[in-house]
């Protein structure tokens, strides 16, 4: 049984495009005139006992309906687990016993998600429960952790973001960067984390230099971290051994920060794309994308807090075609990675009849795109334009599990002329097929989407000096 679906715009080199948002939004009318669909609440809990709910509806989980359901509540949940992130899934409703057992078979060692299940092992320590109850009155109630912003600017300061191609460092003295700089490394398949310690140490001193000493640094990186120790992080990905894993790697950030002796924080890349366009425009509901390398996601919530949620935003399903390009990593069909980042420039350069060395990797790939694009090549604006209209849909999808009115776009892939294509083509999309949706799309100048991230990330810390100032007081 398929779901009948228009789009007002169609990505012109890559047509098979069907965007979750749409899909999503044929399930639910579908449900809206079918006897015996019924109101569907999932939440993810985790061990510290905080849990996050998302409600939709559900068919009958009978004959042809069976089949829509799977994608429906299957990518729901993918979407959930990367987005918010728990170990315990909770389904209530008339039919989420049969749904509980779908899940449970795809989340085993052996099964569709089996990389999934793993990540989030890895993460929480603990494999993924999927629980049925009958009513959402059996379901934790919601208690989203989240922590105060950075904005602590005072003192001598350093920022840093960690990127699959380069890394950026800034030095600040009470707010004012004094320095910054970029400078490309190649950390994802290196099997020594030397590499990357050594990398990181660089960094560091480069931006030191700059400054009569160093009060406090923040850090931005993809991955997930607690307390500072890595848990799961692409940047580590060629780090295959656990042993060397949790003996060099999980630890890393807290023996830099031990050699420094100032305060040190590190947070996860979206999450300082988030606070540094919330600091910048003053605003909270901000959802943060980097288009990068990979795809990273952040999110203040309204009430201007970074939350505990995930947002690992590249492994959100976006295509539900059923032959949708496949992630690299995870092994999942249609997943953000291959749209909005270098690897989906990498993957539709072809598409668009632009044949490059098989030899070039891809952030030389992006820099070849970037140049027919300034040239006034129109192959590499089908690019940009076939990005924009796959984003535009991804916001919307998006609004579907975060609740904001802004999202700041950052990244490599954003940068130049056809950033401005994405931006204006996501913008079509978002106004005709999605009306009610009131967001702004924000674009940083382009010497903060470059170094940005690293400036906010500075501001992550609170001083020893401000530390005490406020222990004084009465």
């Amino acid at each position: 049984m398929f779901l009948k679906i228009t789009p007002k715009h169609v990505p012109e080199i890559d047509t098979g495009f069907v965007s979750g948002a749409l899909w999503n939004r044929a399930y639910r009318a579908l449900c809206a005139v079918t006897d015996d669909a019924a109101p569907l609440a999932i939440c993810l809990s985790r061990p510290d006992g905080s849990a996050s709910r998302y409600h939709t509806v559900c068919l009958p989980h009978t004959g042809a309906f069976a089949a829509l359901n799977k994608v429906h509540v299957e990518r729901a949940v993918k979407f959930l687990l990367w987005a918010r992130g728990g170990n315990k899934v909770w389904l209530a409703g008339r039919h989420a016993a049969p749904l509980a057992e779908l899940l449970r078979d795809l989340y085993t060692p052996d099964g569709e998600r089996a990389f999934d299940a793993d990540f989030i092992r890895k993460l929480f320590d603990s494999p993924p429960e999927f629980v049925a109850a009958a009513t959402e009155d059996a379901l934790p109630p919601d208690s989203v952790a989240g922590v105060p912003l950075g904005r602590n600017l005072d003192g001598c300061r350093i920022g840093f973001d960690l990127g699959g191609s380069d890394r950026k460092c800034a030095a600040l003295i009470d707010g004012e960067v004094v320095f910054s700089e970029e400078v490309k490394w190649d950390p994802y398949f290196q099997t020594d984390p030397q590499y990357h310690y050594d990398g990181i140490a660089d960094t560091l001193r480069r931006a030191a230099a700059h400054l009569p000493r160093v009060d406090a640094i923040g850090g931005s990186s993809a991955g997930v971290y607690i307390n500072n120790t890595t848990r799961v992080a692409s940047l580590f990905r060629g780090i295959t051994d656990p042993v060397l894993f949790e003996a060099r790697v999980k630890n890393i950030f807290p023996e830099i920060a031990r050699e420094w002796g100032v305060p040190f924080e590190v947070l996860n890349d979206g999450d300082v794309t988030a606070l540094a366009g919330s600091m910048s425009m003053g605003v909270n509901g901000v959802l943060g994308i980097s288009l990068g390398t990979s795809v990273a996601g952040g999110y203040v919530d309204p009430h201007g807090r970074v939350t505990n949620w995930l947002s690992e935003l590249a492994f959100v399903p976006t295509d539900y075609r059923e032959n949708a390009p496949a992630d690299e990593w995870s092994g999942d069909l249609g997943c953000a990675v291959q749209y909005f980042s270098q690897q989906g420039v990498g993957r539709l350069l072809p598409l668009a009849g632009i044949e490059l060395p098989a030899a070039m990797k891809l952030p030389e790939r992006l820099e070849a795109l970037q140049t027919l694009m300034a040239s006034g090549d129109p192959r590499a604006r089908k690019v940009y334009e076939s990005i924009g209209v796959c984003f535009g849909y991804y916001i919307a999808q998006l609004a579907e599990f975060y609740t904001f009115g802004h999202v700041l776009i950052m990244g490599r892939v954003s940068t130049g002329d056809g950033g401005g294509i994405i931006i204006e083509k996501a913008r079509q999309v978002l106004a005709d097929e999605f009306p009610e949706l009131r967001v702004k799309l924000v674009v940083p100048s382009e010497k903060e989407k470059r170094h940005g991230q690293a400036v906010a990330a500075a501001s992550l810390p609170v001083t020893q000096a401000a530390k005490s100032a406020s222990a004084k007081q009465p």
